[in-house]
């Protein structure tokens, strides 16, 4: 299995579990907007991974290995994959362990709180230009909302590689951490979002839209 589901304390998980760096293939993404259409909603969610990365992103030697059809397939199954997370009514936490590049930076965009755990040697970055894969309509979405316009210009543009200060810099994560204590604090501000009572009818207003957009991409 490449993607886990389960629950600790009231919280549902979400586990990437591709080793050794959770690349996506398209039986992942395929997996992870499975596993996002199924959590239940009336519980808070923790997006997380094993290994010493989050994510690196596509896997390209797989794409590259595709049919035509296998890759407009997998196009097609990363926007509906961040449609599905963006889709969940509930406080969806992200537990980044370690290197989010490309898709894999992505994911984390589709939560509401990001933990980063601290690291040296953690890199971030949205690398398509360089990598020759250029975003899928969900993500492009996902990124011109969520990231400041000039940062979004630098990291795309320039595939610019970054560490995690800078990403709190420019709140795309919301709290830097010490690894060890990543999982416990993601229980904890997960559980902390679902005691709002208003919570779900908030997230619709000041994420709705984003979520709609997604969902209409994916459906086209």
């Amino acid at each position: 299995m490449s993607v886990l589901l389960d629950e600790q304390d009231g919280v549902t998980r979400i586990t990437l579990d591709r080793p050794p760096l959770n690349a996506l293939d398209l039986p992942m993404i395929d997996a992870i907007g499975d596993t996002a259409a199924r959590v239940p909603t009336d519980k808070p969610v923790i997006l997380r991974a094993n290994g010493r990365a989050f994510s690196a992103g596509v896997d390209t030697k797989a794409f590259e290995s595709y049919s035509p059809k296998q890759r407009d397939d997998m196009i097609a199954a990363i926007t509906a994959m961040t449609a599905k997370l963006l889709a969940i009514p509930t406080p969806i936490v992200a537990a980044i362990n370690g290197h989010a590049l490309g898709g894999g930076l992505v994911l984390p965009l589709c939560t509401d709180y990001r933990l980063c755990a601290l690291g040296d040697d953690h890199k971030f970055g949205l690398t398509e230009a360089r990598a020759g894969v250029p975003f899928p309509a969900g993500p492009a979405a996902i990124i011109r909302h969520q990231i400041p316009a000039p940062f979004l210009r630098q990291l795309t543009l320039s595939s610019r590689v970054v560490d995690a200060e800078t990403l709190l810099q420019h709140t795309l994560v919301d709290e830097l951490v010490p690894a060890e204590v990543l999982d416990a604090l993601a229980l904890d501000r997960a559980r902390d979002l679902a005691s709002q009572p208003a919570f779900a009818l908030v997230k619709q207003q000041v994420r709705g839209a984003l979520a709609q957009e997604v969902a209409a991409l994916a459906d086209a």
